[in-house]
């Protein structure tokens, strides 16, 4: 796999979430989702598929290959995780959805598997956003 920055997984993700949500995506739904300009999605769009992370049909419709899933739901997983935990603390759902953005993408391993550990030990349900 290539270098995965934080954009890549945030790209990921967002088509992840979408896609499993209405069962297509186009770059400007992501744009949309993201609040970013169509131009940014499309230079990010390039870099995924140079990096075989998606697929784009010609009818513009945009699916993630096996690399790109791995990675979608890596941080999908660890984002609603996170975002789940913050509400429980009290943290309001919207804050606690861009913190657990934030935190999505700087938590180690480690961490995040001993934060799995501890949500299930209090079980806490993980509702998917």
């Amino acid at each position: 796999m290539h270098n995965i920055t934080d954009s890549t997984e945030n790209y990921l993700e967002a088509i992840y979430v979408m896609s499993k949500k209405t069962g297509s995506v186009r770059s400007i739904d992501i744009a949309r989702f993201l609040d970013v300009t169509k131009a940014s999605v499309s230079v990010a769009m390039r870099k995924l598929r140079e990096a075989e992370y998606i697929s784009m049909a010609r009818d513009g419709m945009i699916t993630l290959l096996p690399d790109g899933l791995k990675i979608a739901e890596r941080t999908y997983e660890r984002h609603v995780l996170l975002r789940a935990f913050l509400i429980h603390l009290g943290v309001d759902e919207e804050t606690a959805d861009k913190d657990a953005c934030k935190i999505e993408h700087a938590l180690s391993r480690e961490s995040f598997e001993a934060l799995q550990r501890h949500v299930q030990e209090i079980d806490l349900q993980a509702p998917e956003i």
